[in-house]
């Protein structure tokens, strides 16, 4: 990799050497590889602006690069960018170097407002989109759901939901509806639970034959002609800028679930940390304290 080569060039090629797609993640934790398109696409984006930061300091390029240099940088960036953001950093330049690097934390408050939306929002968003992204943000609400996640959604009995995890029986407590299946991060599959209602409405939607369609660089074999992906994700905002004068973007809609179930859960006698907990299995999270953040 030689010097001369532009930062992106760099990062390229840097991730390349770490690409491992196909390998299922959590089959493969701590391996040292990347096993998603997203997370190559951040590690790659992060990579760039650490080669720029090297380039701009004379440092040399990152076949060189030593430890301190990339302590010295994280340093810096605590002062300008949020804790996510200088968590990815980290993770992309430990991968490069192939060690571990300590947390450093960022100076820089993060925004603790809330991203959900309420249920009467919602409709209004969902009655200001077409047909099929209507009928994908009634879905995405309903089941907690990713905007990637809609268009791998499947009947249970077609699709088993992924064994290496422990799964809790309290999922979807209190709730009726038929159970149905969704691609997560890293490849997990779960189960998701549709209302009646709503599954009759998809339903009525499913495909003679599955397509094959490719959001963000990422292929999926489509069963329900539904909204989802960047599209749907595009889709929404536009009509929450519409109809609500802003946006917190459809990610929000997760947020939202998540803050009802809580309340569901609890309201059935559950204690809170099992609520939490109970909560995170059904968005897919399985870590508490990720899910932490969705309910704010």
């Amino acid at each position: 990799m030689p010097s001369f080569q532009t930062a992106g060039a760099q990062a390229k090629h840097a991730v390349k050497q770490k690409i491992a797609l196909g390998q299922g993640r959590h089959e493969h934790k701590d391996d040292g590889q990347i096993h998603s398109v997203g997370t190559a696409r951040g590690y790659e984006q992060a990579l760039k602006g650490f080669v720029e930061y090297i380039q701009n300091h004379k440092l040399g390029d990152l076949l060189s690069v030593t430890v301190e240099i990339a302590k010295q940088y994280l340093s810096d960036r605590s002062a300008i960018v949020t804790q996510k953001t200088l968590d990815i950093d980290r993770q992309a330049i430990q991968m490069h170097l192939g060690i571990r690097l300590d947390v450093v934390k960022s100076q820089r408050e993060t925004r603790l407002s809330t991203r959900s939306y309420t249920s009467t929002q919602i409709a209004r968003i969902a009655s200001a989109q077409s047909k099929r992204n209507s009928l994908a943000t009634q879905i995405a609400h309903n089941a907690g759901l990713r905007a990637h996640e809609l268009l791998t959604i499947r009947p249970a009995h077609e699709r088993q939901a992924s064994t290496h995890r422990e799964w809790n029986a309290d999922r979807f407590a209190g709730r009726d509806g038929d159970r149905y299946t969704v691609e997560g991060k890293g490849g997990l599959v779960r189960e998701v639970l549709l209302s009646r209602a709503l599954v009759a409405k998809l339903e009525a939607t499913r495909l003679d034959e599955p397509r094959q369609v490719t959001d963000r660089g990422v292929n999926y074999t489509q069963h329900y002609d539904i909204g989802g992906g960047r599209s749907w994700s595009q889709s929404f905002s536009s009509a929450s800028q519409r109809e609500l004068g802003f946006s917190n973007g459809a990610h929000g809609l997760r947020h939202s679930y998540s803050q009802e179930r809580m309340k569901e859960l609890q309201r059935g006698g559950m204690f809170y940390d099992d609520a939490k907990g109970t909560v995170a299995q059904e968005v897919g999270h399985f870590d508490k304290k990720t899910t932490g953040a969705y309910l704010r």
